[in-house]
């Protein structure tokens, strides 16, 4: 896996970020369900003009596990997941947002409640974490992917 850096300006407002705009630690896990309730509204409208999905409404969910002995919080969805390319967009270039993307690219107006819009929630992990590890696969992909980080000068992917 390469290192690569966050953009200058990702930089200052990570840094920003996580020492300002949150102020309650705890808030990072109701951002990473965020995360995961928006990722599996995306694979239910493509379910909803796509039959090969396969997924029930009623299907989907969300999953939070702990292991105490590794100090590691794990938060899982069955949702669309990422591309390399959307991990580099998403997670490799702070306060640019997927979700907000994805409403303006299926027209979707403001009565669609899509949580995160800003680009900003997930980072709020590092207030906590002093790694961060995404695993991902696409819907459709038989690909996965790996994206990790400190919070400090980068990310590998």
């Amino acid at each position: 896996m390469e290192t690569k850096q966050f953009k200058a300006e990702s930089k200052r407002l990570l840094d920003m970020m996580i020492n300002s705009i949150y102020t309650h630690k705890e808030i990072f896990l109701r951002e990473l369900i965020s995360n995961a309730s928006d990722a599996i509204d995306k694979l239910y409208f493509k379910s909803l003009t796509d039959s090969s999905v396969g997924i029930k409404r009623d299907e989907f969910g969300i999953e939070i596990s702990v292991d105490k002995e590794k100090r590691t919080l794990t938060v899982s969805d069955n949702g669309i997941g990422m591309t390399e390319e959307d991990l580099e967009n998403n997670l490799g270039t702070i306060a640019n947002s997927g979700s907000l993307a994805f409403k303006k690219d299926n027209e979707l107006g403001d009565d669609v409640d899509i949580i995160g819009q800003f680009g900003v929630g997930f980072y709020s992990t590092f207030m906590v974490a002093k790694e961060v590890t995404v695993y991902t696969k696409a819907y459709g992909s038989d690909k996965a992917y790996k994206w990790q980080s400190d919070g400090v000068e980068g990310y590998t992917c």
